[in-house]
């Protein structure tokens, strides 16, 4: 299904580092969350992944947990820093994964925030951060070829595979996943912490356009919320790119990571939305304006605000609640916001 024929999705991020930081929400309960929202009907979970930055629990363990949890719902990372991780390794376990769910999985996955906390991580496992694009290149290839092909031949920079399979030739095939290949949506966000000229932004868009077309079935986002324009913008070079490799870009999928907060008036929204994600994102809060990590407001606001982004061109909204109480955003959600989109999630 492409282009305008494919109904619209909503998904949970099921918010894996606030366990370690809101003391009375636990693993537990967040495994309990992944239950409800399957059965709230949302399409999708989601978890994040960090090493020491900004710590949480590690997603592809507790996606395996969700597996047994829920049965409908797909499993994805949001995002997952697959150039931090060996790729050999990541093949396997996130094959393993998808037979967990019996084919349910969506590989979100980047190459890292410019960020100072995410450049230690790379240098305490010994990788350049300065050359994690061609990481991140490589390593989706060797993933890739696995997954598609069984095996993997590869001549890189920092790998280098003679014919590398998961096959000793004592069993049946070799282990890949049930999708051939799992959804990979790739990240990009270009102006993530600040504005840049025209002409900068294009030259940091043409390589990550490249990488979404080339590597991936989908483009991974969190732009700015309060500038859909830069969605367009994006959109019109990913469409580029794809008709220079012959492909069309009407094939792939476009989601949207937005962070948000439902309250009964705009002002009771935004003070819990600031304090929360001041907490989550350290960092990131201090760099950027948090009005652009996405919509704080009643259930009418921010169904305006993804009204607006879905006619940019979204098809898959990850929803992070910046709350403590995710129980109540997750409920609230469902029951207020998703009822307004039945029409264009039924198709």
């Amino acid at each position: 299904m492409s282009g305008s024929d494919r109904p619209l999705e909503f998904g949970v991020n099921l918010n894996n580092r606030e366990p370690l930081i809101a003391p009375d929400y636990s693993l537990g309960m967040l495994l309990e969350l992944s239950g409800r929202v399957e059965e709230l009907g949302f399409d999708s979970v989601w978890v994040g992944d960090s090493l020491f930055s900004k710590p949480r629990y590690e997603p592809i363990a507790l996606l395996a947990a969700i597996s047994q949890r829920t049965s409908r719902v797909r499993l994805g990372t949001a995002c997952m820093v697959s150039s931090t991780r060996n790729p050999l390794y990541l093949a396997l376990e996130w094959a393993t994964l998808d037979h967990l769910c019996d084919g349910r999985t969506i590989l979100g996955t980047g190459i890292g925030n410019p960020e100072q906390g995410v450049e230690r991580e790379f240098a305490a496992l010994g990788l350049e951060f300065k050359r994690r694009a061609k990481i991140f290149e490589e390593g989706l290839r060797a993933i890739r070829a696995l997954w598609t092909e069984g095996k993997v031949t590869l001549d890189g920079e920092f790998f280098q595979y003679d014919n590398v399979s998961f096959y000793s030739g004592t069993e049946m095939a070799p282990l890949g996943p049930v999708q051939k290949p799992p959804p990979i949506w790739v990240v990009s966000n270009p102006r993530l912490v600040r504005e840049l000229p025209p002409d900068e932004a294009r030259r940091r868009m043409e390589p990550a356009c490249r990488r979404i077309v080339e590597l991936g079935d989908g483009w991974m986002t969190c732009c700015r919320a309060q500038h859909p324009g830069e969605l367009g913008e994006q959109l019109a070079v990913l469409a580029e790119v794809a008709a220079a490799h012959g492909r069309d870009w009407s094939d792939y999928t476009v989601s949207y990571q937005v962070t948000m907060n439902i309250g009964d008036s705009e002002e009771e929204a935004r003070r819990a939305f600031d304090r929360y994600i001041s907490m989550y994102y350290p960092e990131l809060s201090r760099a950027m304006d948090l009005s652009n990590w996405g919509p704080v407001g009643t259930p009418e606001q921010i169904a305006e605000w993804l009204r607006t982004f879905a006619g940019a061109g979204v098809h898959h909204f990850i929803c992070r609640f910046g709350a403590i109480d995710q129980f109540e955003q997750v409920e609230r959600f469902a029951k207020e916001i998703l009822p307004l989109f039945n029409a264009e999630r039924v198709r």
